[in-house]
């Protein structure tokens, strides 16, 4: 079946029992929201709380909505196309190693990650001199 059809059923279901509707179904089932054209933040947040993973069919998610979600689960910032310095800092302040995962994280972010685990230099395409000075003074050879 393919998500178009899907969408008609649900929406459908919806309109015959609003217990049903899509907005209300996100609480259960997080990933329901690509379904949902434009969703309210809340809707957003609702999905997220429920499947960090629902992050990746929001289109655009806002730094609240990214934050939730990489709370929720760090591993869920690799699904997300751009993330907020913020929400960068959120995921590798848990676990260092996804600093791979995010595309040119900042040296505030890249500073994080190998403080954390200095090894985690091995991940960072172009480490800044300050976090290479780091990594260094903590006794890693790179």
């Amino acid at each position: 079946m393919e998500n178009n059809q899907l969408k008609n059923i649900l929406t459908k279901i919806g309109e015959v029992n609003p217990k049903y509707d899509l907005d209300k179904q996100v609480y259960n089932v997080g990933v329901l929201i690509q379904f949902i054209e434009n969703p309210s933040e809340e809707v957003q947040l609702t999905a997220v709380r429920s499947n960090s993973y629902s992050i990746q069919y929001i289109k655009n998610p806002t730094e609240r909505v990214q934050l939730a979600a990489v709370k929720d689960d760090p591993s869920s910032i690799k699904l997300i196309q751009n993330p907020t310095e913020e929400v960068g800092l959120a995921a590798v302040e848990k676990l260092s190693f996804l600093i791979q995962y995010i595309k040119n994280p900042t040296e505030r972010v890249q500073l994080t990650a190998v403080n954390k685990d200095p090894r985690t230099i091995i991940h960072i395409k172009n480490p800044t001199q300050r976090v290479i000075q780091l990594v260094r003074s903590k006794g890693v050879r790179i």
